[in-house]
């Protein structure tokens, strides 16, 4: 089975995902996930991990503790396949395993990147679990690493807009609409020291998302029918600090972020 369906137990919350990625949130009948084929992103959701950004600056050379290793944009985790481990009526948990040194077939090669191959020195598990209630959907993201394994970690969830520009996303210091984000171009605009932000919409149901573990968000879109709102360990489009050091999180062994997407 490829798509599961979870259903709150009022009824009045759906989530579907397919093949780990969330490709439906329905409140009451309103769709608040970006949909696949439509105009914007050819994805709903995805994860950066272990780098976020670009890396042909540094000729997608990455230097770790043990040794250099070949990334492209935003991480070889999108590279592999998710499994389902188990479900239940409101909840998924989906997870990927990666053996170090494995090369892995990068999906960029050749239109858009030179690298046909992708490498990482470092064992992980990556396992994504959700949980629907009532009142949210809750996402949280484990990660089993060796201790002094360095990373970055991004989600990246795409929210359905009314393609009139009148959005805006607020958080406790700061407010930024759709114009300015869009200008922001491809490094995206960020919002960091903050752990929550409101989508606020004109019409329709208004989006918290609300964070643990993460540093930030970054906003993107090239269309004004769909945002990207992801929650972020660290920004890395900062002059002269690119895949620098201190953008990485250190594994302590056993890792954990979590995502709250509420309707309110």
């Amino acid at each position: 089975m490829e798509t599961i369906t979870l259903i709150s137990d009022n009824k009045l919350a759906i989530a579907k995902i397919n093949k780990g990625e969330l490709v439906s949130y329905l409140i009451n009948n309103e769709e608040l996930i970006h949909q696949k084929g439509t105009a914007g992103w050819r994805n709903s959701d995805t994860e950066m991990f272990p780098i976020i950004g670009p890396t042909d600056v540094n000729n997608f050379i990455i230097s770790t503790p043990k040794g250099n290793c070949i990334q492209d944009q935003h991480g070889v985790l999108r590279e592999l396949n998710y499994m389902l481990i188990n479900s239940s009526a409101t909840t998924a948990v989906y997870q990927k395993k990666y053996k170090a040194n494995s090369a892995v077939k990068n999906s960029k090669f050749p239109d858009k990147s030179p690298k046909e191959l992708v490498f990482w020195p470092y064992d992980f598990t990556f396992k994504k679990s959700f949980e629907l209630t009532n009142t949210s959907l809750k996402i949280t993201f484990e990660i089993e690493a060796e201790i002094g394994m360095p990373f970055m970690l991004g989600y990246h969830p795409a929210f359905k807009l009314s393609g009139n520009f009148s959005e805006i996303c607020k958080t406790e210091n700061q407010e930024v609409n759709l114009q300015k984000i869009m200008a922001g171009g491809n490094t995206a605009y960020p919002i960091l020291n903050c752990n929550e932000v409101t989508l606020i919409k004109q019409n329709g149901v208004n989006i918290s998302i609300k964070t643990t573990g993460f540093k930030g968000f970054m906003f993107w879109t090239e269309v004004p029918t769909m945002l990207c709102i992801e929650p972020i360990t660290a920004y890395p489009y900062q002059e002269d600090n690119m895949l620098n050091a201190n953008l990485f999180n250190i594994s302590n062994g056993s890792n954990s972020f979590k995502v709250e997407i509420k309707p309110i």
